[in-house]
């Protein structure tokens, strides 16, 4: 007894050494935050030689990536490079195993991904995976690279970072340990030491006037994808009392006004959790009735059901051995809008009563869908078929340890990435890396219309027209504020352009360029403002990383150069109105298309002009991307040698001609004066789009 008590003594001081140890030391990075971006920045520093530690709140590794988002939001898969690629390739090489395949044959899970397949053998990686695969790959990373990573360890954000002028000299946790270093990055989804360092950062929308952007404000009126109350069969109303103000308001909806078009707020688009679920019944955890369920906050839902709601599984995307990443899909579904709005800025303990009330809300939403008598029996009895997983979250009863962050702060830093850096109307100076997801944010609130129905706001999917560069200005601070930090997750940036650069593989593009950064300015005892772009650039992308991009502007984009005839894109056509562009579609001409909005207004036109080698006899065809909101008789007015023709076409429907065109029919025309095709949303009944033109010598 007297040795093991020894024993047991020499061990606890050996820890406590260790421990103290890692205070003591001068570290060259401090990397604070588990997130995908952080590890990433940590495998990049110690690949440069330099010491490193890894500082997490967390107690897994890799945030969103391990946390249940496995159908990558990737956009171009070959703006992809470094270590995010390096990532990919690993997922492909355990999938690649036979074993790998648990619960599903790889033949039978196909080949779904997000527009491209999910599985590239030609350059071996996947894409789609299981959130512990994830996890496992991040811990390979700092297991292989021998990265310390002390966990559970929260930034006291009161008096825990210590600085000298404009420098950070160390960090302190509540636990009381503190981290000296040179450098430090803040890879949180909340830019928790960005903040606590006195950078300035956003928190909500900012209005569209501040930097001329068009989808950053609020969006009364603007209705994109299917995540609103516009589809229904009919306008729900939002009174406990259909039609009846005086008998209250329904739960999830709020009383407030939501505030003038393109005005800035406070508010914060919604989080949920990523979901993993399964309907494999022999790894199936049955969904339960979760602590503090009520039934009464899911009222709204049923009224959505019985206007014809049919899509509750349209975001039940597929991952290997027969599981789902499941994501928010329609007007009430897994996003807990309007209840995270102080998220950003709140203490640890109101955080964690916000992630407590999202749980209860969504767990709560898959036990009402499953069990309550109000809900269509087709739905509920295949909700019935689904339950949590037995081998994910092991440690957390299959329900994911990371809540989806999709935008907290934002740094205000030395550049301000906006709407029109990422649609190209601006440029982009010293690229560190590049995205190319399409411009998205979820709802942010749902309020009464003053016709007295209820509606979603804050929806916006639009398309970049292709990949675009990151500043490498919009990852540091201002000098007078901070010399010494980058933010490679809580970048400078607008609302609405974090929509898009908010994507996982741009966080680890982001953190590795963040690590080299901060390497060279080790090296030469600069502030990190000062590291010189040549030099940066030179090391980036002989490290793999992509920083300008010349091919297709998207792998769902039809080259126009391959197309025979005349064609006139999207982007050669003239506008009256505000055309919202976009890149949804599984298929379009070029960079994407654009709609009207919806607005159903009349005064929407665009114009598509032609100068055609030859008069002649030419079959014109109207390329658009189908959809269910789409109209179902745009007018198309077609203006040739002997008049104008109208042709109204279903837009509802897949285009017959390579699931792109549909043919206006033949017409004549005459060599000096040009060929003109014109649409409108005059009486239309949903949205009208437009994508390309084409004519075509008649045969």
């Amino acid at each position: 007894m007297p040795h093991r008590i020894l024993s047991l003594a020499l061990a606890l001081s050996f820890l406590t050494g260790s421990a103290r140890a890692a205070e003591e030391k001068i570290y060259d990075v401090v990397v604070y935050g588990g997130t995908s971006g952080s590890i990433a920045s940590a495998v990049q520093v110690k690949r440069m030689g330099k010491t490193v530690i890894v500082v997490s709140p967390d107690k897994h590794l890799g945030g969103l990536s391990s946390g249940g988002l496995g159908f990558t939001d990737t956009g171009n898969k070959a703006t992809i490079g470094g270590l995010a690629r390096d990532f990919y390739h690993r997922v492909w090489k355990h999938y690649d195993k036979p074993e790998a395949w648990v619960q599903q044959k790889r033949e039978e899970y196909g080949n779904k991904g997000q527009g491209t397949p999910a599985i590239d053998g030609a350059e071996r990686t996947m894409w789609i995976f299981e959130p512990h695969v994830a996890e496992q790959v991040f811990e390979d990373w700092v297991r292989e690279n021998d990265i310390p990573v002390v966990r559970d360890e929260w930034l006291d954000r009161a008096k825990g970072v210590a600085k000298d002028g404009t420098r950070i000299t160390a960090i302190t946790t509540l636990s009381g340990k503190t981290y000296r270093g040179k450098i430090f990055i803040d890879g949180t989804y909340e830019g928790d030491l960005m903040a606590a360092a006195g950078v300035d950062y956003h928190v909500g929308r900012e209005a569209n006037a501040k930097y001329g952007e068009q989808w950053n404000g609020v969006q009364t009126g603007i209705l994109h994808h299917q995540h609103h109350f516009g589809g229904l069969s009919k306008k729900i109303s939002p009174y406990v009392i259909p039609g009846d103000p005086s008998s209250g308001v329904l739960p999830r909806i709020t009383t407030e006004t939501p505030g003038e078009y393109g005005s800035e707020d406070k508010k914060v688009q919604a989080y949920c959790f990523r979901m993993c679920l399964t309907n494999d019944p022999s790894n199936r955890i049955p969904f339960a009735k979760p602590e503090g369920y009520d039934p009464k906050q899911y009222e709204l839902l049923v009224r959505v059901y019985e206007a014809g709601w049919t899509q509750t599984f349209n975001k039940f995307d597929p991952i290997p051995n027969h599981k789902t990443d499941t994501n928010n899909h329609g007007p009430m579904s897994t996003d807990n809008i309007g209840y995270n709005y102080d998220y950003p800025d709140a203490s640890y303990e109101r955080r964690k009563e916000i992630i407590a009330e999202h749980t209860t809300y969504q767990q709560g939403w898959l036990y009402f869908i499953a069990n309550d008598p109000r809900i269509p029996s087709d739905v509920q009895n295949e909700m019935k078929t689904w339950g949590l997983p037995k081998d994910e979250f092991k440690d957390n009863g299959g329900w994911s340890h990371q809540i989806y962050v999709r935008e907290a702060r934002r740094m205000v830093g030395s550049f301000v990435m906006t709407q029109n850096e990422l649609q190209k109307k601006k440029p982009t100076a010293d690229s560190v890396g590049m995205g190319s997801y399409g411009i998205d944010s979820h709802n942010i609130q749902r309020y009464i219309t003053p016709e007295g129905y209820v509606q979603n706001e804050g929806d916006i999917g639009v398309s970049t027209f292709g990949p675009y560069a990151i500043a490498y200005g919009s990852l540091v601070p201002k000098r007078e504020q901070c010399d010494n930090l980058l933010v490679p997750v809580c970048v400078s940036s607008t609302h609405i352009a974090f929509g898009s650069i908010r994507m996982e593989p741009v966080f680890m593009i982001l953190g590795q360029s963040a690590a080299t950064a901060a390497a060279m300015a080790i090296d030469a005892g600069q502030a990190v403002q000062d590291v010189p772009y040549a030099k940066l650039r030179e090391k980036l992308i002989a490290d793999g990383q992509v920083l300008e991009y010349t091919g297709p502007a998207s792998a769902k984009g039809v080259d126009v150069k391959k197309l025979e005839g005349v064609i006139v894109d999207d982007a050669q056509a003239k506008y009256e109105g505000d055309w919202t562009g976009s890149g949804a579609a599984k298929k379009f001409i070029g960079e994407g298309y654009r709609h009207d909005g919806n607005t159903k207004d009349g005064k929407h036109t665009a114009t598509f002009m032609a100068k055609l080698p030859a008069a002649g006899k030419y079959e014109v065809r109207l390329a658009y991307a189908p959809n269910t909101n789409r109209a179902t008789a745009a007018p198309v007015q077609i203006q040739h040698a002997k008049g104008t023709d109208i042709v109204r076409v279903n837009q509802r429907e897949t285009p017959p001609i390579d699931d792109l065109f549909v043919s206006l029919g033949v017409f004549e025309f005459a060599a000096d004066q040009p060929a003109t095709v014109i649409l409108t949303n005059a009486d239309t009944n949903g949205y009208t789009v437009v994508d390309a033109v084409q004519w075509l010598p008649a045969k």
